[in-house]
């Protein structure tokens, strides 16, 4: 793949590359001149020259790279990556079983290996995302491996880096019969309609599979629901298949409307009888204080980060008060399904936000339960940052 470069790791991060940190800080790199080319291979070495790891340079917004490998005399080669892809595939096995769900991941970044690259399957097609330049090098290496280890109807990609600033827009096609879109797939019996040639989005967020279920099998039943930031539904669809009682999903975004009632359709749901509203929702939130609705469950699945016209949100900033907003119009007794995909803080943290939000708005709270990534989404031990999902489920106790 060309030429290595040999870079000494800044001696006060040699002891986290040693026990097998995986991205490769700016901050870490002495000689950042020394990186020409975004794929090159990088030989991390400490102090007195000796072997840490190799791995590959490739800017994404959370550093410059990624460590591959530990062993000095492992090449990385089409080989490494179909091992790894395999070893991936291997460990999903049971997913692949299971008729009712037809959507998950088969590899998962770092967690399975390699920092910068994630593989979706969705019944027969595979999604390829690239986070950098640098692992787009390896394009050729992954598709080798994926035609060498399964069979499928086709491959797409989505390139989540940026090209002039701007976000790569494509058709997304590789290799295999074009897909009719949208596919139909089925999570826990429930289905979605997923575009694979579209924008960064596919209609669904696949780590989200377990709360879904939970919200249909435990909470759902006979209940209002308020799902804000909505996107396409996809937790107001549980909720109204779990017998809830009316569904409101509230999105700032245009395409949210027509995607969201897509939804409901291949489900078989009258979508006329839920409330589906082109809104900003920081504005219905007083809207619903001004008109004096409550709703027995509130879901808040936020974007780190959002900006509209009078608003801009940050997870780590704003979640307190963005639960404020909620706990104001929900009923006694009805439960917030908080949820949050920012990595730069911790669960405990979020609770802190969530114990925070309570005490401001003088009332009692108890955690029903919480969630983090679903099994198909692996992380690595050694990179705590990458179990980036924390929902909880807080039941408003009656005070």
């Amino acid at each position: 793949m060309g030429s290595e470069v040999k870079v000494k790791v800044n001696s006060t991060f040699v002891t986290k590359y040693k026990g097998g940190y995986p991205l490769i800080l700016k901050e870490v790199i002495n000689s950042i001149n020394a990186l020409t080319e975004e794929g090159e291979l990088i030989n991390l070495v400490d102090q007195d020259n000796k072997f840490i790891g190799k791995g590959y340079y490739g800017k994404q917004n959370k550093g410059y790279g990624w460590v591959l490998t530990h062993n000095e005399d492992e090449e990385i080669d089409q080989l490494f990556f179909e091992r790894k892809i395999k070893a991936a595939i291997d460990k999903r096995q049971s997913f692949f079983k299971d008729q009712e769900t037809t959507a998950f991941r088969i590899f998962n970044a770092e967690g399975d290996g390699i920092g910068g690259l994630t593989i979706d399957y969705f019944d027969g097609y595979y999604l390829i995302n690239w986070y950098s330049k640098g692992i787009y090098k390896y394009y050729d290496y992954v598709l080798a491996s994926l035609k060498n280890l399964v069979d499928y109807k086709a491959v797409y990609q989505k390139k989540r880096f940026s090209a002039e600033g701007k976000y790569i827009e494509e058709d997304g096609f590789v290799d295999g019969e074009r897909g009719q879109f949208p596919i139909i797939v089925k999570e826990n019996g429930v289905n979605f309609a997923v575009y694979l040639n579209e924008e960064a989005m596919v209609g669904v967020f696949l780590d989200q599979r377990d709360v879904r279920r939970t919200i249909r099998d435990k909470y759902a039943k006979g209940k209002t629901v308020l799902n804000t930031f909505s996107y396409t539904g996809a937790f107001s669809i549980f909720a109204a298949l779990g017998g809830a009682v009316k569904t409101t999903s509230v999105d700032l975004a245009n395409r949210s409307l027509h995607k969201t009632i897509e939804q409901f359709s291949v489900n078989g749901i009258d979508h006329e009888a839920h409330d589906i509203i082109v809104e900003d929702v920081f504005h219905y939130f007083k809207y619903a204080g001004r008109k004096k609705l409550t709703f027995d469950m509130v879901i808040l699945d936020p974007p780190s980060f959002a900006r509209s016209k009078k608003y801009t949100f940050s997870a780590a900033k704003d979640y307190k008060n963005l639960l404020k907003e909620a706990i104001a119009i929900t009923e006694k007794n009805g439960v917030i399904v908080a949820s949050t995909n920012c990595a730069t803080f911790d669960m405990k943290k979020f609770k802190g936000f969530i114990d925070a939000a309570c005490k401001e708005s003088n009332k009692k709270y108890r955690i029903e339960e919480e969630f983090s990534l679903p099994q198909d989404f692996r992380t690595s031990k050694q990179y705590k940052e990458g179990n980036y999902l924390k929902v909880v489920f807080i039941r408003m106790v009656n005070s």
